[in-house]
């Protein structure tokens, strides 16, 4: 998300063409369509989710995709560069090993409102229902950050790995899991966006494109910085915009729990316009939130080449991809369109 003054003068910030296969110098996507082995055992919570879905993916597979993701190699990912076309050669073909189609003609889409030649990436999977299809849920995050800063410690990459290498491995996952179960009757849209950093770009371009095409929206459901756990919550992650709908009550009624809270921090600082989420609530006047799980307490390093993958929870990130799996499946399958307006 975008730059945050706090009181006291303490200033916070926060950000919360063709397609082919990955070159030489990208590694491709972690092994095995299927995820992890599933270790045989009892089902307790998630409205008794298969065990396929509670350990669909790990700690060693979030790992693996973040830290090329957020590796020195890429440069920190600043839109237009040398180092996020590595990135986004890595989820086309993410995306197209493990079933998702292109949305557009391919995967990429490329930015009308940005200088520097830039791409969201964006794939699709059909909705299984004759109707239902005609519905689509909007996934997304975005994968650039800001590249080559003032050096610290002979150090000058921002490799963003919280912001937001970790929101995208999450829907990289998630779109993993759809691409391969097709357990979707509404269609499901995954977007990486570009350009968040400059403003919201991408998101901005995708969501004027869409709306002037009529897509029917549903919801707009992103992801950013989710790479570190909450403290002292009695939940796992918090949605921007919690009062502005349904989603929360929606969200914990499919995962079984109190998955989903309410930020009194994210609504004081107005999280809710500052990530990918906005552009859709403005054009579409649908529910658009933003899952996160940064509180502005437990990451010291936003915005700056401390952002590493090393001081990653990996654990905690498959914990949210594979907990949201029964809360997007559930409002993906619904008969009537559950999550609403306030």
């Amino acid at each position: 998300m975008r730059k945050l003054l706090f009181t006291l003068g303490t200033l916070l910030l926060f950000s919360c063409g063709s397609s082919r296969l990955v070159t030489q110098n990208t590694p491709p996507p972690p092994s095995g369509p299927d995820g992890v082995k599933i270790q045989v055992g009892e089902v307790s919570s998630i409205n008794e989710a298969p065990l396929e879905t509670l350990f669909f993916t790990s700690e060693s597979r979030i790992g693996e995709m973040m830290n090329f993701l957020a590796s020195d190699d890429l440069k920190g990912r600043d839109s237009g560069s040398e180092g996020i076309e590595m990135a986004a050669k890595y989820a086309e073909n993410y995306f197209r090993s493990y079933g998702l189609a292109p949305y557009y003609e391919s995967f990429r889409d490329t930015l009308a409102n940005y200088k520097k030649t830039s791409y969201n990436i964006v794939g699709m999977v059909e909705g299984s229902d004759p109707d239902l299809k005609n519905e689509y849920i909007l996934i997304g995050a975005h994968y650039d950050h800001i590249g080559i800063i003032k050096a610290e410690n002979g150090d000058a990459i921002a490799n963003g790995a919280n912001d937001n290498a970790s929101g995208t491995s999450t829907v990289l996952e998630l779109a993993r899991y759809f691409g391969t179960k097709k357990t979707n009757r509404r269609s499901l849209i995954f977007a990486l966006f570009s350009a968040e950093e400059k403003g919201l770009l991408g998101s901005k371009h995708m969501a004027r494109n869409m709306k002037e095409n009529n897509l029917n929206l549903y919801a707009m459901l992103n992801f950013e910085m989710t790479g570190v756990p909450l403290k002292g919550r009695d939940y796992l992650i918090y949605i921007t915009g919690y009062e502005k709908s349904n989603l929360a009550e929606v969200s914990n009624k499919y995962a079984d729990e109190n998955l989903v809270g309410f930020l009194r921090t994210a609504k004081d600082y107005n999280l809710f316009q500052r990530s990918d989420n906005y552009p859709f609530h403005t054009e579409f006047g649908v529910p658009s939130h933003t899952f996160c799980t940064f509180d502005f307490t437990n990451f010291d390093y936003y915005h700056r080449v401390g952002d590493e993958s090393d001081i990653m929870d990996f654990d905690h990130m498959a914990n949210v991809v594979n907990k949201l799996i029964p809360v997007l499946e559930g409002i993906a399958n619904s008969p009537e369109k559950e999550v609403k307006v306030n």
